[in-house]
């Protein structure tokens, strides 16, 4: 039985404010409680957008939709998915790093499920206290490894948040279906530690078995209480991330979008970018500056790429170089990590990433080590003598971590660049052309894997997945856009492309007796009628 009256309005998932008709108003207790006028969710949302449009800074276009979200979700919904383009930088990356630095100071209502070290055997309690039992999609951190900000500790629930806000606006996964989750395992942020607003443990990051302990009482807990959840582990340390993916993915329903969803995107992009250089991707040599979680999942995925275009895998890894903060990686070091191992390959020892690119003679640079300027204008000037069309993704973010502007890549290169970041550049005007680069962000693949996983209720997440995925968004590259310089589709039709996504996912699912579901008669469309659309709901009448 729905509220009445101002318990009514004061439940955000239905609440419509002015637009509750008259009989609404009339049968729920809302005489008086509302002025007079009758708005159509249109009118609604062009007044969020005056507002919107007066805040003067991110942050405070953040809180604003932030608080929306709090009153009315499906106003909330519908201003995302109609103008995600704009809203997308400010709910996720940049601003979404910075509401994460500040989200302590700008808490107004909690949002999701908080487990903390003191939750420990109490994990399930906490989840079953979440008010929506179907849940589909949990998008979990432990706050370690924030972007390219490190350890905010339970101030990293802000990412969760806006991840699945994206799920909803992008692929249509019912709000209901989503949970955001903090892992609030300690920071061992002083700045954090010594803050007495902060919202999370006053501790130092709980490690080792008591550590694995509550990471694994909580995914016991969450598929007991939510069978069939689909779990997405989100900004994890690299120490952490690699092995609990190796640990549950055989398991579980999981991923984890900082390796998978960053290497589809990439290697989406890669594709793209072979269009107009007519190269093909086993001819490429890829230079990784980074060797973490982007770089290795990157790097595995493209070559698995190649491996299907029937270059052996040995040769494939061959192609692919990694450089860390010590050099490039080669098989005499002795520091390595195991995940840095398969790409360590017989080199000179080398310190210095310019003369990396010298001796390697890569085709493509993917930035994903978070060091802002790497990519200076001698490493871009010497890709640039080194191929006729240089790939150069600077994918590091927010974008004070990019490793080079979109201005610089096409200026340094003369204009020949195929660039791609990690946060929004506008576009470039360089000798009498004007670029429009578009960022290699993860949000044109999760979304889509998320709703095809969900809607042939697949009990696992593979690789194989992730590729079809990244060929299903290459595909949507139309000439018009690799002729303006884009490697990406415009953020308008994300929803289109979630959809074709899902349906190659869910083609993967079937192949490899993963779904749980009959299987449709037509895949696009069978997804496509799974996907949630923000409008208001008859209550009466």
């Amino acid at each position: 039985m729905l509220p009445h009256g101002a318990a009514l309005l004061r439940d955000p998932s239905l609440n419509k404010g002015t637009a509750f008709t008259e009989a609404e108003r009339e049968a729920l207790g809302l005489r008086g409680l509302l002025p007079q006028h009758v708005h159509t969710q249109a009118e609604q949302v062009r007044r969020v957008l005056e507002n919107f449009h007066r805040k003067e800074s991110a942050l405070e276009k953040y809180i604003d939709l932030n608080a929306l979200h709090d009153r009315n979700e499906t106003l909330f919904f519908r201003v995302l998915a109609d103008h995600l383009e704009e809203m997308m930088p400010i709910v996720y990356t940049p601003t979404v790093g910075l509401a994460c630095e500040h989200y302590a100071h700008i808490f107004q209502r909690s949002r999701g499920v908080f487990i903390s070290a003191t939750d420990r055997g109490r994990v399930e309690e906490a989840l079953r206290n979440w008010p929506e039992p179907g849940v589909r999609m949990i998008v979990v951190t432990d706050g370690e490894r924030i972007l390219g900000l490190g350890d905010l500790g339970a101030n990293g629930m802000a990412i969760p948040i806006g991840k699945l806000a994206l799920y909803t606006a992008a692929a249509g996964i019912e709000p209901t279906q989503c949970l955001p989750v903090v892992l609030d395992v300690g920071t061992n942020n002083e700045a954090l530690l010594n803050d007495p607003l902060y919202v999370g443990l006053h501790e130092r990051r709980l490690t080792g078995a008591a550590y694995d302990a509550l990471v694994d009482e909580f995914v016991t807990a969450a598929e007991r209480v939510f069978p069939g959840v689909v779990i997405q582990f989100e900004d994890f340390a690299n120490h952490n991330a690699f092995r609990l993916l190796r640990k549950y993915q055989d398991r579980i329903c999981t991923f984890n979008d900082d390796i998978q969803g960053t290497a589809a995107v990439a290697l989406a992009g890669l594709l793209s970018a072979l269009r107009a250089t007519g190269g093909a991707l086993p001819g490429q040599r890829l230079l990784f500056l980074g060797a973490g979680e982007a770089a290795t999942g990157i790097a595995d995925l493209s070559v698995a790429a190649m491996v299907a275009e029937g270059l052996p895998e040995a040769e494939a890894r061959g192609r692919c170089w990694l450089v860390d903060s010590r050099g490039l990686v080669v098989r005499s070091r002795t520091d390595l990590a195991e995940h840095k191992r398969p790409y360590a390959h017989d080199h000179a020892a080398v310190t210095d990433f310019l003369t990396a690119i010298r001796a390697l003679k890569p085709t493509a640079l993917i930035g994903v080590a978070a060091q802002g300027g790497a990519f200076t204008r001698e490493v871009v000037e010497e890709m640039a003598r080194l191929n006729e069309r240089p790939i150069v993704f600077a994918l590091s973010n927010p974008t004070s971590k990019s490793e080079c502007t979109a201005a610089q890549a096409y200026e340094w290169s003369g204009g020949r660049a195929l660039f791609a970041s990690g946060s929004p550049f506008e576009p470039v005007t360089f000798g009498g052309r004007t670029f429009v680069p578009r960022q290699g962000n993860n949000c044109y693949i999760f979304p889509g894997v998320g709703l095809g996983v969900i809607a042939t209720g697949a009990q696992r997440i593979t690789n194989e997945m992730f590729m079809a995925a990244a060929r299903a968004l290459a595909g949507a590259v139309s000439e018009a856009d690799l002729d303006q310089g884009s490697l990406y589709p415009p953020l308008t039709i994300v929803r289109q492309i979630s959809a074709r996504i899902a349906a190659a996912v869910a083609e993967v699912a079937y192949a490899q007796a993963h779904a749980s579901v009959p299987r449709p008669d037509d895949m696009l469309a069978f997804v496509t009628s799974k996907m949630y659309e923000p409008d208001y709901r008859v209550h009466v009448g």
